[in-house]
């Protein structure tokens, strides 16, 4: 009797277990590629004078819901975490815990989100909308976005655009805006279901899903101006360009070792260190945020300096600081050296050498360019020059013009140990070699000329490779034609920088600033789209007509000369001549 009943207890769990089974897609049968279609809804769509506190979706099959409080966007916003999403079989309820405000349309953009549980095909063009007040909001704002940078750009559908209003503190990093929507596959967008107001306009590459812009690290564009909305707005573009905003600011100054470092918040666009002694007794370097102090004569002893910092974004420091350098029985560190081997030329050598300390001396008797097993180059020191011009001694550019009487090609720089000597009295343990190869004559092009289709002036133009590293570029102040001549017969591209505070480098502009990103244009091929020049040897490639590209805004302002007094010049610096070099 006891078995029977066990048996019994067991069919019934067995009966119970299925029933409660959740739902799953049927087995077998043709592919289902229809999408779920909306039969009914509470509040039904575009319904006035309605306050729900729940909103119930009925569809003709089975669904689920995919990310709902990522991919359901819901203007105005509304507190998405306090927000409960069920799907049961063909319905789906929404808790929304919160009110609503009064007089007030609301859109629900289920995107991607519904999906039948077959074949995960999402319900199109899903919307729903209701108004707590008497009439539908019925105004729209639409236009396009794209990144500055106009190469590897990332996924435009990631692209959040929206409004806030002028008169909430509130912004992109710090909430989620009034009104919302994603860019599609090609820019553009629209926000639709507008009420008249005032707002500000911004968009962001939110790749955290956050609902807000992260400024260290994802891009971002704005409106200048706030934007009065009375009517349907059409033609809005926003740029958008990463510009980190994150404070400039020493974050500790240090004895390390016998040197002295000071720590900065982020790596600075522009620096420059004051002192009597620079490069006589005192040295320096820069690591990513971290610049190095080295001084050949005191121990247990401190000097005073200048620092003057700029970020990207234009914020400075200017302060003073008391370097300590103190005795140490810490190891030096060891003298590093870089190159730029395997780089090819025309009839100029251009060897960069990188070091990991500030330089002191070099020894020419062991620094040549060989090209055969009998026969040498010597490097001599007006060959040579600093790569920069803050007083950094840690890259060096050497110079070497080929003489066509020089069949070869093939060209190497050779230094022996113990040629270059660092500011701890550290030399180069190892020889150092480094290969360039002449271009033969068919292997290369006359040339690339064009022009920049705007009367705006400085511009800084770029001829890139198949990596988009800069080859050349050229600046230009009276003129917008552009040439490169003497070319490797290879693929390039063209980019074009508006220097528009002329300090000859692109700048993101500064959101707490109102400044906006310095515009990029670049070479494409309006028939083809292609944005790649193919220069064959022999070839010569003229009329390459570079456009400009939209500010952000409604329409392109018009264009004027850069007058010498509107442009920010940057940090005071000293010229440094290869006698600096030279013990």
């Amino acid at each position: 009797m006891k078995l029977i009943c066990s048996l019994i207890c067991l069919a019934l769990a067995v009966i119970f277990l299925s029933s409660c089974a959740k739902q799953s897609s049927p087995m077998g049968g043709p592919r289902d590629e229809d999408p779920p279609i909306l039969i009914s809804s509470s509040p039904e769509n575009e319904s006035t004078q309605v306050k729900p506190e729940n909103i119930f979706l009925e569809f003709n099959e089975f669904v689920k819901l995919e990310n709902p409080n990522q991919n359901i966007i819901i203007t105005p916003k509304l507190e998405t975490n306090e927000i409960e999403f069920l799907a049961i079989q063909n319905r789906i309820s929404i808790k929304l815990n919160q009110d609503l405000e009064d007089s007030t349309t609301y859109l629900f953009n289920f995107q991607n989100s519904v999906q039948d549980i077959t074949e995960n095909n999402p319900a199109e063009r899903l919307k729903l909308v209701f108004s707590t007040g008497s009439t539908i909001d019925s105004l729209s704002i639409s236009g396009t976005i794209d990144f500055i940078h106009p190469y590897d750009k990332p996924d435009l559908t990631n692209v959040i655009i929206g409004l806030y209003q002028n008169s909430d503190t509130t912004d992109l990093f710090t909430s989620a805006p009034y009104y919302i929507t994603q860019a599609d596959s090609a820019g553009n967008f629209e926000i639709t279901n507008i009420k008249e107001g005032t707002f500000r306009a911004f968009a962001w590459y939110d790749e955290n899903n956050s609902l807000k812009a992260e400024y260290r690290n994802e891009a971002y564009g704005f409106l200048k101006e706030p934007l009065e909305i009375t009517e349907n707005l059409s033609n809005l573009h926003i740029n958008l360009a990463k510009a980190d905003l994150s404070p400039l600011k020493i974050n500790r100054s240090v004895s390390t070792g016998s040197n002295f470092e000071i720590i900065l918040s982020k790596p600075p666009a522009e620096f420059k260190i004051t002192h009597p002694s620079i490069n006589e007794s005192l040295f320096y370097r820069l690591n990513d945020n971290t610049i190095r102090l080295y001084h050949r004569n005191l121990n247990n002893d401190s000097t005073q300096i200048q620092l003057q910092v700029r970020d990207s974004v234009g914020v400075e420091i200017d302060t003073l600081l008391m370097a300590t350098f103190e005795e140490s029985e810490r190891s030096k560190e060891n003298l590093e050296v870089t190159t730029n081997s395997n780089q090819n030329f025309v009839n100029e050598i251009q060897a960069i050498l990188t070091f990991n300390k500030p330089i002191i001396h070099i020894n020419y008797d062991s620094l040549y360019f060989t090209y055969d097993s009998a026969n040498i180059l010597p490097i001599k020191p007006e060959m040579l020059t600093l790569n920069d011009s803050t007083h950094l001694r840690t890259q060096i550019l050497i110079n070497q013009i080929i003489s066509d009487s020089i069949p070869q090609t093939k060209f190497t720089l050779y230094a022996s140990d113990s040629t270059f000597q660092d500011v701890e009295n550290s030399w180069n343990t190892e020889e150092i070699k480094a290969t360039y190869t002449r271009l033969k004559t068919d292997n290369l092009a006359d040339g690339i000329y064009g022009k920049i289709n705007t009367p705006v002036q400085p511009l800084l133009v770029q001829l890139l490779d198949s990596k988009n590293q800069v080859v050349r570029e050229q600046y230009l102040l009276n003129t917008t034609d552009f040439e490169f001549t003497n070319l490797e017969a290879t693929t390039y591209k063209l980019q074009v920088i508006q220097d528009t505070n002329g300090n000859r480098r692109w700048d993101p502009g500064n959101y707490n600033k109102n400044i906006q990103p310095e515009l990029i244009f670049y070479y494409i091929d309006e028939a083809t789209g292609n944005d790649e020049l193919i220069l064959r040897g022999g070839w010569t490639l003229e009329d390459q007509i570079i456009q400009p590209r939209r500010s952000s805004g409604f329409e392109i302002p018009e264009s004027k000369e850069i007058e010498y007094d509107e442009i920010e010049i940057p940090l005071d610096v000293l010229i440094i001549t290869h006698e600096d070099l030279v013990n």
